[in-house]
Order: C-alpha cells, then sequence, then structure tokens
C-alpha cells in the first residue's frame, strides 16, 4: 500500500531535481546586495532633504518595508523571490512580504476572518520571538551589570 522508504526517496529525488547552488548563490549575493544598494541610496537622498539622522533611520526601513509591501501586493515580490531565494528574504523587505503574504492569500474570506486572522500568521511567531527574546537579554543584560 504505501511506498517503502527506498522507493519514497527514489520517487523524491525523480519529482525534485537539485538545484544550481552556485547560481542560487549569485542570484541571493545579486539581490540582497542590490536591496542595501537601494536602502543607502535612501539614506542618502533622505540626507539631501535635510532631515535629521532619527528621522532618516525611521524613514529608510519604512520606505523599504512600504515598497516590499506594495511589490508582495501585486505579486512581482514572489516572481522576485524565485529567483532571488534568500537574498529577498534576510533584508528587512522578507518581513513586509511574511505580513503581506498571508493578507493577499486571505483577503477573499472578509476583512476580519481573513485578512486580520491570518495577516501575521507568518511574520507573528517571529514578532512574539524577538519581542520575548529582547526581555529575556535585557533582564540578562540588568542582572549582569549589577555585578
Amino acid at each position: 500500500m504505501f511506498p517503502k522508504v527506498k522507493e519514497y526517496s527514489m520517487m523524491v529525488k525523480k519529482q525534485s531535481p537539485p538545484s544550481p547552488k552556485l547560481k542560487d548563490f549569485i542570484w541571493a549575493f545579486i539581490v540582497g546586495g542590490l536591496i542595501c544598494v537601494i536602502g543607502q541610496l535612501l539614506f542618502e537622498f533622505f540626507g539631501m532633504l535635510n532631515m535629521s539622522q532619527k528621522a532618516i533611520k525611521m524613514a529608510v526601513p519604512s520606505t523599504l518595508v512600504f515598497f516590499a509591501a506594495l511589490l508582495t501586493g501585486i505579486g512581482w515580490f514572489d516572481k522576485i523571490a524565485k529567483r532571488a531565494g534568500a537574498g529577498t528574504l534576510v533584508p528587512i523587505t522578507g518581513f513586509a512580504n511574511a505580513v503581506v503574504s498571508p493578507a493577499v492569500e486571505f483577503k477573499s474570506e472578509g476583512w476580519i476572518l481573513g485578512l486580520g486572522a491570518n495577516m501575521f500568521k507568518i511574520a507573528g511567531p517571529v514578532i512574539v520571538y524577538g519581542t520575548v527574546a529582547s526581555v529575556v537579554y535585557g533582564i540578562i543584560y540588568y542582572l549582569v551589570s549589577l555585578f
């Protein structure tokens, strides 16, 4: 009834050919680097507008998140990510994609049960873990600084 382990391994190998790792690494490097270059260009642009350093440090990631969310909404981010892999996921743009993708996917189920309930399906655990970890690290840092 069920295939044996060896038969299953052969079926999987046949259905999923190996990926060209060097090509994947190069694309990830190029796209990830391009996102960083765009971030630096935004930093310089906002600086030319005589914004304060604090405002620039808020504007650059906000702009990158906005454009990543926009590209996700119109379906381009997934096409770029398919080729670039982790090059799009590692920078802050991957976070925007992780929030917007489920929202787009479940929008047909309505604003509350679709979009609202599913928007943080992927990014939610990351946010929770990051928040809890920062509290734990803060407590440890505080305790260590007492001695």
